[in-house]
């Protein structure tokens, strides 16, 4: 008889659970992802995709588009850059691809030999490869259309109150308010200088040029300094107020993560098992550690913003809650990994328990301190543009507003690239701090 048979092992029983716990598992698995598939009604959700939108989206955030607009109850004509009255060219001027040629006739040459012309309350728009198009606003029965084809081609969405053409070429409205024509280019214009500008248009070797000669373009400045005070105080796309904004955004974290840690060190030596003998007291503020991390910092910045009102304040306020938790877990931890021998040597040299605390215990705590502090100060970073966006501060308000109003998708992108300059800014800079601050500190050991 062997030892298996006299232990009473079954290794039939055995293998043959080990093989039901194999296929059951991955059963299991693909059961929950079937779930997921038809909860949140996957199948449907290519349905509702808009791809019309995601490509006109992805368009704007790299390009920018001209709108030549007619009034169809005044007649008047505008052009301007993203339709903003910042970006309206002025009267008389227009871009070569405009062309006025009566008070109702006006001619704009879109790309890929596209063409359209507006007379008057009526829009013709000759498409290379399928006709002209000819659409029409009367009063009694709104907007007419007319096509080359019987069939209206799934680029062309036409009701009696609005027809939208997109094409290669650009856009096309027409309401019984205004017919708008849209050319779209690469760039982001006016990012420099805008129209009302001295500069506006010339190339980097007349603005090099300009900045070396003594002829001054702006009385009283320097071309320099005059180049440097219309890029700073650009209208359209407002350079000023977001560098202002990202300062915002890092100082919301920078007192956010300072705070947090002042208020979490000494609260940590009260949760700190060798260093607070009361049971009772340690409890207590654990519960505070776990209550004020547990509560995510969004919940607190909406608490907060009802309190205190929205700015950048609150938003700081409303990561050094937060973060007083996480740090106090974290510190409260370190301390009770110290090596006792050191406070000893501290101690038997007379010192006070401030002293021992100064002296014997701060300087071995100091690496994981400051590696946690530079680490939440970065991940802050990103933390404080979501929160900017509830609390009206800092670069998060300026995206939330830009993609809200949907009027300039490259402004989003613009703000997006800030945002990862900045967080990757940061991080370099912690990382580098991190290195510098612990090898300086193992080097004094």
């Amino acid at each position: 008889m062997t030892m298996a048979s006299e232990a009473g092992f079954d290794a039939s029983g055995f293998f043959r659970r080990k093989r039901l716990m194999a296929f059951a598992v991955p059963a299991v698995i693909l059961a929950y992802f079937v779930y997921i598939f038809f909860a949140f009604d996957i199948p449907g959700l290519a349905d509702r995709a808009r791809m019309d939108n995601a490509r006109i989206l992805v368009a704007d955030s790299y390009s920018y588009k001209t709108h030549v607009t007619r009034d169809n109850r005044t007649g008047d004509l505008t052009i301007a850059v993203e339709g903003e009255n910042k970006g309206t060219w002025p009267e008389g001027r227009s871009p070569d691809w405009v062309s006025v040629e009566s008070e109702e006739r006006t001619r704009v040459a879109l790309k890929h030999g596209h063409e359209v012309l507006i007379d008057g309350s009526t829009l013709r728009y000759d498409v290379p490869g399928y006709g002209l198009i000819t659409a029409e606003v009367s009063r009694r029965e709104g907007v007419t259309l007319d096509l080359p084809t019987d069939k209206v081609p799934d680029w062309i969405s036409a009701s009696n109150a609005r027809v939208d053409i997109t094409t290669e070429g650009g856009r096309v409205t027409l309401t019984k308010a205004r017919t708008e024509v849209m050319r779209y280019a690469f760039g982001w214009e006016l990012f420099w200088f805008t129209l009302d500008s001295p500069f506006y248009g010339k190339s980097f070797g007349e603005l090099v040029g300009l900045v070396v000669s003594g002829d001054r373009v702006v009385e009283g400045k320097s071309n320099l300094a005059a180049i440097l005070h219309d890029i700073w105080n650009n209208r359209m796309w407002q350079h000023k107020d977001v560098m202002w904004a990202i300062f915002e955004t890092i100082l919301m974290a920078f007192l956010g993560t300072m705070g947090a840690a002042i208020v979490a060190l000494p609260l940590a030596f009260a949760a700190a098992r060798n260093f607070s003998p009361l049971m009772a007291v340690r409890a207590v503020v654990r519960r505070v550690f776990d209550f004020v991390r547990g509560v995510d910092a969004l919940i607190w910045t909406i608490i907060l913003a009802r309190a205190f009102g929205p700015g950048p304040l609150t938003g700081a306020l409303a990561i050094l809650l937060t973060d007083t938790g996480t740090f106090g877990k974290l510190f409260s931890e370190a301390l009770e990994n110290v090596d006792k021998r050191e406070i000893e040597g501290v101690q038997s040299t007379g010192a006070k328990p401030l002293q021992r605390y100064r002296f014997g215990v701060i300087p071995q705590i100091t690496p994981v301190l400051l590696s946690q502090l530079l680490y939440y100060l970065e991940s802050n970073t990103r933390s404080a543009t979501i929160i900017g966006a509830i609390t009206g501060g800092g670069i998060g308000l300026l995206l939330t507003q830009a993609m809200i109003t949907q009027k300039d998708w490259e402004e989003v992108s613009y703000y997006i690239i800030l945002i990862l300059i900045m967080v990757m800014v940061m991080d370099t800079v912690s990382g580098w701090l991190r290195r510098k601050l612990i090898m300086s500190d193992d080097s004094g050991v």
